[in-house]
């Protein structure tokens, strides 16, 4: 099966979509030959890829209800689809479609207390959604815009793994730093090589054959 990877959140602002984009070219780098699926109304993944000149792989957008109905008419033989799922507070059918089709769920987190506070009715969504689909998808939480670019025994990174661990959260081992190198990428060509998003797409893979 392609590994299919969804990034969900309750709120805009996240790094949802910097997230897909920069999975996506990762992805690609590795051979995967990614499909982008752009749910978001605002279709800011899709403007992404236009302004950039293309990607080298296919974006398409479905912000429709229906998107786990729909994917697999445009997968043909792509080993991996990344979908860059609205915020759920505001279009909840889409984002719930979306989680019913990815077997992985990330939720990109800054390692923030007011951020950490939102996961609760995170929590409530992803369990809403579970009941719906014949597997359970395997879900994780990606620690974004952090103050270092790995993870460390003290300070606010680890204070937010520990507290996302105690809240039954698993944490990836890989954690994306405050950097305008991806702040900054919106518009532009992307190589993901030598960046952290590298990292995370390599642990992607491994979770993958772990299962």
């Amino acid at each position: 099966m392609p590994l299919s990877c969804a990034f969900v959140n309750l709120k805009p602002g996240v790094g949802k979509t910097t997230s897909a984009v920069w999975l996506g070219h990762a992805l690609h780098e590795l051979g995967l030959s990614p499909l982008l699926v752009d749910g978001d109304p605002a279709a800011s993944a899709l403007r992404w890829s236009e302004l950039a000149g293309g990607f080298p792989f296919p974006v398409i957008a479905l912000p429709v209800g229906d998107v786990h109905r729909r994917v697999n008419d445009f997968l043909g033989n792509r080993q991996a689809v990344v979908l860059d799922a609205p915020q759920l507070e505001d279009h909840p059918r889409i984002a719930r479609s979306i989680m019913r089709y990815a077997s992985e769920w990330i939720v990109p987190v800054t390692p923030a207390p007011i951020e950490l506070d939102r996961m609760a009715p995170i929590r409530g969504e992803m369990a809403d959604v579970q009941s719906l689909r014949a597997e359970p998808a395997r879900t994780a939480v990606l620690l974004n815009r952090t103050n270092r670019p790995d993870a460390t025994r003290t300070g606010p990174d680890a204070d937010a793994r520990e507290a996302l661990a105690e809240r039954g959260f698993e944490v990836l081992d890989t954690q994306i730093a405050r950097l305008d190198l991806y702040a900054q990428s919106f518009g532009i060509s992307v190589q993901a090589k030598s960046s952290a998003y590298m990292d995370f797409a390599e642990e992607l893979i491994k979770r993958q054959e772990e299962v």
